[in-house]
């Protein structure tokens, strides 16, 4: 409905759409409006999801402008619920043929690279390549486990925040869920669950494919930032030491959770030092999960090189 008068005449829309042209202003307007009037969390991520895979532009003007109502929404913590139920809304997420990111299974393992190629986001160009993957296999997905392919929320709700947070342009981000089977009884047990339907593979199987999707990634985009995102702790530690010396990568959970905290830290501990001395604090740790250990490594770099 923005489309100018001498556009859709050019391009023979007249007719097609109804008279009036509006601005973008009025186009958010309505939507805000929409949006709303959703009963729950679920509905409001699945019309932003919508609005995301058919008018990028407007979704994004939302998002940026009305950043602390959309960013519970779009992340956590609704992006929990939606992973929880992704295969039942699946399809209501994007219309036909829009790809809402790129999943590569174990089956995939002989054709990554032309899979790859393949894969085109929305709104596609072929002039802007992705620069940044988030890439996770559903295993730990927040705090509520093994999610499988469920997880690709997480990958699409985090490249939303870059896009919005740190002006990435939204062509060049890639979301990626890889498939290795889940652990997960009640997703091998839903009928509509949109993953492969078997008990997680062997480490070595695990590696391996790792191995080949990333050396695929790399192939076809040289310069592109991988973040890994929402693995199991065991994996996710392995992952980082295995590729960090050589790849262009990070893991949000370990370092990007580390950094935020540390951040925090260095600023309450020079807001009480006059009182108490910064190397005389005791640190609590309330579990110890990738993050939760990723948060003790950045802490104690600090306190070796400040301290």
């Amino acid at each position: 409905t923005a489309t100018p008068s001498s556009t859709r005449n050019a391009l023979h829309l007249t007719g097609i759409l109804p008279p009036a042209v509006e601005t973008l202003e009025q186009q958010k307007k309505r939507a805000l409006v929409q949006f709303r009037a959703k009963s729950s969390s679920l509905e409001k991520y699945m019309f932003l999801a919508w609005l995301r895979n058919t008018n990028v532009r407007l979704f994004y003007h939302i998002v940026i402008d009305e950043l602390e109502e959309m960013a519970p929404i779009i992340y956590t913590p609704t992006v929990g619920t939606a992973c929880l139920e992704y295969s039942h809304i699946y399809p209501f997420l994007a219309p036909p043929g829009v790809p809402d990111g790129l999943y590569l299974s174990i089956n995939d393992l002989p054709n990554l690279t032309q899979i790859i190629k393949s894969y085109r986001s929305y709104p596609s160009s072929d002039s802007l390549t992705p620069q940044i993957a988030v890439i996770t296999d559903g295993s730990r997905i927040l705090g509520l486990g093994d999610l499988g392919v469920n997880g690709m929320g997480i990958p699409i709700g985090k490249l939303q925040l870059y896009v919005a947070g740190a002006g990435i342009d939204p062509r060049r981000t890639l979301p990626i869920t890889i498939d290795l089977g889940t652990n997960n009884e009640k997703n091998l047990n839903d009928e509509f669950y949109i993953g492969i339907r078997k008990k997680r593979v062997s480490d070595d199987e695990f590696y391996s494919f790792v191995d080949a999707v990333l050396k695929a990634l790399t192939s076809v985009y040289p310069n592109l930032l991988i973040q890994f995102e929402d693995f199991s702790s065991e994996h996710a530690f392995d992952l980082l030491a295995k590729y960090r010396d050589n790849l262009f990568c990070f893991n949000d959970d370990i370092q990007g959770t580390g950094a935020v905290i540390l951040s925090g830290f260095i600023n309450a501990v020079r807001l009480v030092e006059k009182d108490i001395h910064p190397t005389k604090h005791r640190i609590l740790f309330f579990g110890a999960g990738s993050a939760g250990v990723g948060v003790a490594k950045q802490l104690l770099e600090f306190f070796k090189i400040e301290h």
